[in-house]
């Protein structure tokens, strides 16, 4: 298809059928941003033993079978816009934390798997200490190379990759 010649009008009902088929096939199940959905669906077909939490629920978007909560987040980098800041995370200040992990996946501008990881709650809380929002009560993140060094993060990219290829 070349997307060069339609009409303006032409690309939104394209756009439109690709969000009805996304929400069909249980990729895309909310209103806000692709990215954060295909994140979600990615981990949950990479790693099997999570279940998907209702969108209701505060804090995390999964939890295994050992009861770990996990809080998934995305981030699609681009020519225009390479930020690697993470979708807010709140609640870190609080004395319950609401999830025990990040698990969390750069993609390229295409949605190629570039980096992901799985994160320890404590290395989450410790990098973003004085990163505080006030106007959205949340913190940000940034996936930046150096958090593959920090202990207890487990590089998680292949395992991602080959759940895409299966797919």
């Amino acid at each position: 298809m070349n997307l060069e010649k339609l009409s303006f009008k032409e690309l939104l009902a394209h756009h439109t059928g690709l969000e009805k088929e996304w929400s069909r096939r249980e990729i895309k199940r909310t209103s806000n941003n692709f990215t954060g959905d295909l994140a979600e669906y990615l981990f949950l077909q990479a790693f099997r033993s999570w279940d998907r939490q209702s969108n209701s629920n505060a804090g995390f978007d999964a939890i295994d079978n050992k009861g770990v909560k996990y809080q998934i987040k995305g981030r699609r980098c681009t020519e225009q816009n390479k930020s690697r800041q993470l979708g807010a995370i709140r609640n870190l200040k609080d004395k319950d934390k609401s999830f025990n992990v990040l698990a969390a996946v750069i993609f390229s501008e295409d949605y190629g798997i570039k980096h992901a990881a799985l994160i320890p709650y404590e290395v989450v809380k410790r990098r973003c200490s004085n990163k505080l929002q006030i106007h959205t009560n949340s913190h940000r993140f940034l996936l930046t190379e150096d958090v593959w060094n920090e202990p207890g993060v487990k590089d998680i990219t292949e395992k991602l990759r080959r759940a895409v290829e299966h797919l």
